[in-house]
């Protein structure tokens, strides 16, 4: 688990903090000019309607995309740069993913090795990745597993799992890399609605541990519940910022109150 603890003045750096982030593909502005910030510990919460750009965004902090303009930084490092003097100079892939690992994603579509059981799928990016010993990855695999609630699906394969039961997998793996960031984009929206609880509810542990997360959802109970800082996104750009309590139930915006009177 990442380490939390504040610097000596008492104050951290952010998590995550955005600066005039611009992100194009083509003639096609989908960021314009994000900036925000994500502290160290906090569960920050994304909701927007469907081409937002919030799934962009949260692919930009890993580097999965590269922005177009602005400044972006984790735990206090520019992602895919380095700034020299006054400029910013690309990053090697190498470097990129050195960086990467200490940021767990989570997608909406579980993306697991089909070949692999649920245990297999766990330890092979700490092996593969890490250089971590089979048998010490094996061991923090199945910590992982019983944290989820699947240590008796350890030599399942994914064909054999629920939705919900995969995409807790897939939290698990992306745990096994140790990151001091979790990433989770819109990670229930492909479950059956009964199945969408278990996977909540091992966001929230995650949460209650201090775990730092940006989490992109429809899911607004849980937004009100566990979210300290949420975002309404909408047309690239954010509209209305604040604690979920307040800004789900009494929005400003008048973009944010249309939007909001169609999913609560």
């Amino acid at each position: 688990m990442s380490d939390l603890t504040k610097t000596p003045a008492g104050r951290t750096t952010p998590m995550v903090k955005a600066e005039a982030v611009h992100k194009s593909f083509g003639a096609v502005e989908v960021l314009k000019g994000i900036t925000l910030e994500v502290n160290q510990g906090e569960v920050f919460v994304l909701v927007g309607p469907s081409g937002s750009g919030k799934s962009t965004f949260l692919r930009c902090i890993n580097h999965l995309e590269k922005i177009n303009a602005g400044r972006l930084s984790v735990d206090g490092d520019l992602v895919g740069y380095r700034q020299k003097g006054d400029r910013l100079y690309e990053l090697k892939d190498r470097e990129v993913a050195l960086k990467r690992r200490d940021i767990g994603m989570v997608f909406q579509h579980f993306n697991l090795f089909p070949h692999m059981t649920a245990l297999e799928n766990i330890i092979e990016a700490p092996v593969q990745v890490k250089g971590e010993s089979r048998s010490a990855a094996k061991e923090r695999g199945m910590a992982l597993l019983e944290r989820v609630g699947l240590a008796e699906k350890a030599g399942n394969y994914p064909s054999q799992l629920s939705g919900g039961q995969q995409q807790r997998v897939a939290i698990a793996r992306a745990l096994a890399m140790q990151p001091k960031l979790m990433l989770f984009d819109e990670p229930t929206s492909a479950l059956d609605p009964e199945l969408v609880g278990e996977v909540l509810d091992v966001m929230r542990g995650l949460a209650e541990e201090g775990m730092t997360m940006i989490v992109v959802t429809h899911e607004m109970g849980f937004a009100r519940e566990v979210g300290d800082a949420l975002v309404f996104m909408d047309g690239g750009v954010v509209v209305e910022s604040g604690s979920p309590r307040e800004v789900l139930g009494n929005p400003q915006h008048e973009r944010t109150r249309a939007f909001l009177s169609k999913v609560l």
